[in-house]
């Protein structure tokens, strides 16, 4: 299956975004050729058990609405706690057979293209995993099957234990990836490159911060990702520190005396980089996929793509942790 460079992220549809606002920008995608849509059952982001499902199930409204699935391309996925029971998140192929019906369902679909583990269950045999999921492509229900945040040995472990039990497993893989962050180029986009895996990255504009907006000393700002419920955390440990507002401010300084956007820059990086199938892109309101879909058409001179290439190699290195990248 081949996917467009960009694919739109709707992770923040339902909470960051209400809904009205979600089908607009569902719909000016629409408009740019944004036909690849990734979500999850347990968005939106930073959300609590009374919010899980609620992207999925705005999606399946605008699809119903606009009669468009044919002209779509959908990847969901499933591992995080859907509603309080023992065995409501994992891998296990109970979790695996009652999530993919409940997504259809809010989806208004039959089926979805890709179908990802949202991340690696420690307590489920990979094989269990694996077969379960290879069921759901037999029955119909998914076309293909990929994998999120996975580090390289797990994903090698997955891709040995599919040649043994001589199934697909896993096609794609999900991880993080942006100029701030790029921890996959040691193990993880070589062993993707070698074994012709697709690579759909999520957070190119690291959460907006590669916006370019935000400034030095200031307090996250409410309605943002930065702020938002229990997603505020994470992305600030991710990116709200001080060396990174440096190298941003940095770089902007290189983009704008090249009248160019930051935004459309950070995303033509990602896609310029060797292996990167797809950018995850995500927006708050639908004038800003302009910017995202201009990184398509951006040609890097040797100056630009150095100073990009050079802000992760001064920031500082710190702990990875395997479990959630």
């Amino acid at each position: 299956m081949e996917v467009p460079s960009l694919c739109l992220g709707t992770m923040t549809f339902g909470l960051q975004v209400d809904e009205n606002e979600s089908v607009r920008i569902l719909d000016r995608a629409g408009e740019l050729g944004l036909i690849f849509l990734d979500t999850a059952d347990a968005y939106p982001l930073g959300g609590s058990r009374e919010t899980v499902g609620d992207t999925e199930a705005i999606i399946g409204r605008w699809i119903k609405l606009r009669g468009n699935r044919d002209q779509l391309i959908i990847a969901t996925k499933c591992f995080a706690p859907t509603h309080a029971s023992p065995n409501a998140w994992g891998l296990s192929r109970k979790h695996i057979m009652e999530s993919i019906d409940a997504s259809l369902m809010r989806l208004n679909t039959d089926y979805v293209d890709l179908y990802q583990a949202h991340g690696f269950d420690p307590f489920t045999p990979i094989e269990e995993t694996l077969r379960a999921f290879e069921d759901l492509v037999t029955q119909g229900k998914v076309r293909y099957v990929g994998c999120s945040n996975y580090p390289a040995w797990r994903l090698g472990q997955a891709r040995n234990a599919a040649e043994r039990l001589n199934v697909t497993g896993y096609v794609s893989v999900q991880p993080r990836y942006n100029i701030l962050y790029r921890e996959i180029e040691t193990e993880l986009l070589p062993l993707c490159r070698s074994e012709g895996l697709g690579v759909l990255v999520y957070n190119p504009l690291a959460g907006g911060f590669l916006s370019g907006k935000y400034q030095p000393g200031e307090e996250p700002r409410s309605g943002t990702r930065f702020t938002l419920g229990s997603a505020a955390g994470r992305y600030q440990e991710r990116y709200w520190q001080e060396s990174q507002f440096d190298v941003v401010q940095t770089l902007k300084e290189q983009v704008e005396k090249r009248d160019l956007n930051l935004v459309s820059v950070a995303i033509a990086w990602v896609l310029h980089q060797e292996g990167i199938t797809s950018a995850i892109i995500g927006a708050s309101n639908p004038d800003q996929l302009d910017a995202n879909v201009a990184a398509l058409d951006l040609v890097f001179d040797d100056e630009l793509l150095k100073a990009c290439d050079e802000v992760w190699w001064v920031l500082p290195r710190r702990p990875v942790n395997e479990g959630y990248r």
